[in-house]
């Protein structure tokens, strides 16, 4: 390569990459359709590929039967949930003069029992303050979810008409071996199923056993406290802790001691022991990820992708480690296994 095509290369490269930016810094609110339609993808292609291999319909038309089948079991059953949370908070009163009012009664409730002045006047406003801001995000959150629904049945429209080729193409373009790049092909494809999968059954599990344990407990609100809990689930580290145990102090605050302490308990061994279980059991049978991969993995993707870094995340961290055992076996291993001169 003379010098000419060097810089014909550098020049290309460098296009490709400002060309790049451009088009994903204007397509990034929409990055949650792209990640979804790729997770769903991922999920139904083997059943795509079955309806034009072996039933011998078009792909045009297995793909449209993919979709009224995505649209069933996924968008339709996720929006109803949504609108379910939206009811049921609608029910809640969120005036925040009130609110600042109820927390000071609290607080000089916990002041009078302990003696600890736990929050000012000015701290609660600020609390209040805090709350309805990302009440107004969670809003504002439901209503990109139904636009960004629309975009990913789009987008998955097209996977499911050209995705073979597209898997052929961005593997060519891999910089690896054969056998390296059906590790990482087969690693992206295992990873993203186990996440898929396993975190809205996980969700669910969790969900339905906090449902049960807010609603003999006496809590308020059960059904939006186990709404609550299942998304909660995707948060390293603290997870469901952060609703049932706010709950359980609730109930001690108002003087329902009984239910306070019972609901302590179940939350920290049954509601906790079912996500270890869970979690532990669904690992195992789907992708056995190390539960460090995930916690981090989690951590990263929901800075970077929002909701869907709970299964990119991971997926990213993944193949950051594979693509580093690779670069080991590839170059470092065969270098050490050089004869010495």
């Amino acid at each position: 390569m003379n010098m000419q095509e060097k810089n014909w290369k550098i020049s290309l490269i460098v296009l490709i990459l400002c060309l790049g930016i451009i088009i994903f810094a204007k397509l990034t609110p929409y990055i949650s359709s792209f990640l979804g339609a790729f997770a769903i993808y991922v999920l139904v292609r083997n059943q795509a590929n079955n309806l034009v291999n072996k039933k011998k319909i078009r792909r045009s038309v297995a793909a449209i039967i993919i979709l009224v089948e995505v649209v069933l079991c996924f968008i339709i059953p996720v929006s109803a949930i949504v609108w379910l949370f939206v009811d049921k908070l609608q029910m809640v009163n969120l005036d925040p003069q009130q609110l600042i009012n109820e927390i000071q009664l609290l607080v000089t409730t916990i002041q009078d029992k302990t003696g600890y002045d736990l929050l000012s006047s000015d701290n609660i406003a600020a609390v209040t303050g805090k709350a309805t801001m990302y009440l107004q995000k969670i809003i504002d959150g439901i209503s990109s979810f139904f636009i960004n629904a629309v975009f990913m049945i789009f987008i998955l429209y097209f996977l499911l008409i050209g995705g073979t080729r597209l898997e052929t193409y961005i593997a060519s373009l891999l910089p690896f071996e054969n056998s390296n790049k059906k590790e990482i092909l087969n690693e992206i494809k295992t990873m993203t199923k186990a996440n898929a999968i396993g975190i809205p059954l996980l969700a669910m599990i969790q969900g339905v056993v906090a449902f049960i344990g807010y609603l003999v407990s006496g809590a308020p609100f059960p059904l939006v406290l186990g709404i609550l809990t299942c998304f909660s689930t995707i948060l390293p580290l603290v997870g469901t802790t952060i609703v049932w145990l706010p709950a359980a102090v609730y109930l001690a605050i108002t003087g329902n001691w009984p239910a306070a302490i019972g609901l302590a308990i179940y939350g920290a061994v049954i509601i906790s022991g079912v996500d270890n279980l869970a979690r532990f059991l669904l690992q195992k049978s789907i992708a056995d990820t190390h539960p460090l991969v995930t916690i981090f993995g989690v951590i990263i993707g929901l800075s970077l992708f929002g909701f869907w870094g709970v299964i990119f995340g991971p997926l990213l961290l993944s193949m950051f480690l594979l693509c580093i055992d690779i670069y080991k076996r590839e170059y470092v291993d065969m270098d050490n296994k050089k004869p010495e001169r």
